[in-house]
């Protein structure tokens, strides 16, 4: 597994998807600094709350899970290179756990430590850095996983991918009780919430079920890619 892990890893990152990652993380923490320095004290963690659930919750983590599991598998998939893991003497889901901590090993530095960041710059306050840790690290968890099996089946990833977090993300789950169920980032910002202090947002879940939630879908996606590894044709 170590070593599958390192593969991916190093296929995974190159200098463009770092480049294009981090300087959107550079916009948080410039959005952050500013947020410090122009808003008053009273009205700073409110503000700083609103930027971390926007921008680090509903932008920076989900697009840096999806730019980097969809290609862990993706990429070899689409290369034919995949045959050489896939004929590997190793059990299927050792290939897809090694491949989710790989994204997983990237997203810590590109998406959840940038959100960190911009709690601590937009001095929002003890509580909000810890939430914003605890809920970027789920929903990193919960991305990672789902795009890992989407970047195997799915030709052009990337946009689909992008096309699923502005419309049904972005848009869609937020207009039902049943769309939210179905959101990652419905749990996510719910957990954000309770773990700041904050009100809760409209048709949020439980507490409990925000907490398991990422690990139930994390659960069930690396169930889904490793069957799909085992049934799919690399070759």
């Amino acid at each position: 597994m170590s070593d599958i892990y390192r593969l991916i890893l190093r296929t995974q990152l190159n200098r463009g998807r770092a480049a294009a990652l981090l300087a959107i993380a550079a916009v948080g923490m410039l959005l952050a600094f500013a947020v410090r320095v122009t808003v008053s004290a009273s009205d700073r963690p409110e503000a700083a709350y609103s930027l971390v659930d926007g921008f680090g919750l509903g932008l920076l983590v989900p697009t840096t899970a999806l730019v980097f599991a969809s290609t862990a598998l993706g990429d070899p998939a689409e290369d034919r290179t995949l045959v050489y893991l896939w004929l590997r003497p190793i059990p299927r889901w050792q290939i897809t756990v090694a491949s989710l901590a790989a994204s997983l090993s990237i997203a810590v530095p590109f998406a959840i430590v940038p959100t960190v960041i911009m709690a601590l710059l937009a001095d929002g306050g003890i509580d909000l850095v810890g939430a914003s840790l605890g809920a970027a690290a789920a929903a990193s968890l919960a991305y990672c996983s789902i795009f890992l099996g989407f970047g195997l089946v799915v030709r052009r990833a990337l946009v689909w991918g992008l096309t699923y977090l502005l419309i049904w993300e972005g848009f869609v789950a937020r207009s039902g009780t049943t769309a939210t169920r179905l959101s990652v980032l419905g749990y996510a910002r719910t957990l954000f919430a309770d773990l700041a202090g904050q009100a809760p947002p409209t048709l949020a879940s439980s507490t409990s079920v925000a907490i398991a939630a990422p690990f139930v879908i994390g659960a069930a996606a690396i169930a889904l890619t490793t069957w799909l590894l085992c049934r799919i044709d690399v070759a």
